[in-house]
């Protein structure tokens, strides 16, 4: 480990350090119809994440701001430019491949997880013969959330266990054995509740119905026809390609105490529900193009966009596609994702025109909620 990772740094030099670092570092006329979504941005900082990055793609024309720190040791910015991991917007990634499958005939959303993982999903009252890969899609199966589990937890999610195990290679039938060990939450199909379990076994499904790596197919038919050259799925690389920042965390559920540098990882524990790297011009390219219809047949991305209620009043689930309501009346579709050191939100109209995609490099304060609402209701 080296010195960066290993620096340990108190809150109240974080949020002193961010907030005298506040303001976008790339400059735009106050004139330019952005000025909440700046305010909201440096909202963030003042709240106590290190640094934010931002950038809005409508019509043809783009904006790009930042706003704090990427690094709270030299005060170096934020890049408008910066790879950063975006945790559970995977989900997008991997459910739009699943739907591709089912538009060339090789599965359906109707299967079960029985058929193609047979005998994987059992134990404690799961039964993966009453799971259709659907209800894997939009959280309705019940399967527990393996990042739920308490022996989880200890092992990487708190300081001693993430220091210990950052860099482990967990694979999936570890990850899943966490899950199993739990009951489900409820029978397949009577209500919704989100669990990262899903997203884990419909990479697999892709890798039964493919015979390759689900990142090599994310790769394949949709990073590459998409140029998204800031976006891949890393197997076991730990850090980050440049440009990024530093990623920082409390690791803890409380937002005090010392503050971590957590920005080496290795995001595999993630796998298909929350793997990814990308960047903010890759995001906003990859949600206008899927609401555009460029990756679906019109029936899958119908299917995608047939929501479900969520844990939110203001939101419901698709099939890895979250449509959000604000409060302005405005809807707005993507997805949200937060994994050690980071929070990541990207999000479009229904006619792919306007679309958001922003991060912060710090996991126990801010609001990417606040940004979009600055954005898509403010401006």
């Amino acid at each position: 480990m080296n010195r960066r990772t290993r620096t340990i740094l108190t809150a109240a030099t974080a949020v002193a350090l961010s907030a005298a670092l506040a303001g976008p570092a790339v400059a735009a006329p106050p004139t330019d119809g952005h000025d909440a979504t700046r305010q909201a941005m440096r909202a963030a900082v003042a709240d106590g994440v290190p640094g934010v990055t931002v950038r809005v793609q409508r019509g043809h024309g783009a904006w790009a701001a930042t706003a704090g720190v990427g690094d709270l040791e030299t005060g170096k910015p934020r890049s408008a430019r910066d790879h950063y991991r975006v945790a559970s917007i995977s989900k997008t990634f991997v459910a739009t491949v699943v739907l591709q499958l089912e538009a060339e005939g090789r599965l359906s959303l109707d299967d079960t997880v029985e058929k193609w993982l047979p005998g994987v999903v059992r134990g404690n009252g799961h039964d993966g013969r009453k799971i259709t890969l659907r209800r894997l899609l939009n959280h309705t199966s019940g399967i527990f959330d393996y990042l739920a589990d308490p022996g989880f937890q200890r092992t990487y999610m708190t300081a001693d266990g993430f220091m210990k195990h950052r860099f482990d290679e967990a694979d999936p039938e570890e990850l899943l054995a966490y899950a199993l060990a739990n009951e489900p939450y409820f029978a397949p199909g009577s209500s919704f509740e989100y669990s990262n379990t899903n997203y884990l076994l419909a990479a697999r499904v892709i890798e039964k119905a493919t015979g390759n790596d689900y990142g090599d197919e994310i790769d394949r038919r949709i990073i590459a026809p998409l140029h998204l050259t800031s976006t891949s799925v890393p197997t076991t690389r730990v850090t980050l390609p440049r440009p990024s920042s530093r990623a920082y965390s409390k690791l803890a559920e409380t937002g005090t105490g010392p503050t971590y540098d957590v920005t080496e990882l290795n995001a595999r524990l993630a796998y298909g529900s929350g793997q990814m790297v990308s960047s903010s011009a890759d995001l906003n390219r990859f949600y206008s193009a899927l609401l555009r219809g460029r990756l679906l047949p019109p029936e899958q991305l119908k299917e995608m966009k047939t929501t479900v209620p969520s844990s939110r009043e203001t939101s419901r689930y698709g099939l890895g596609l979250v449509d959000r309501e604000l409060s302005c009346g405005v809807h707005v579709w993507g997805h949200d994702g937060g994994i050690s050191g980071s929070q990541s939100t990207a999000v479009t109209t229904e006619d792919g025109r306007h679309s958001l995609a922003a991060n912060l490099n710090g996991d126990w304060s801010g609001s990417t909620e606040a940004i979009i609402e600055a954005e898509f209701c403010d401006t």
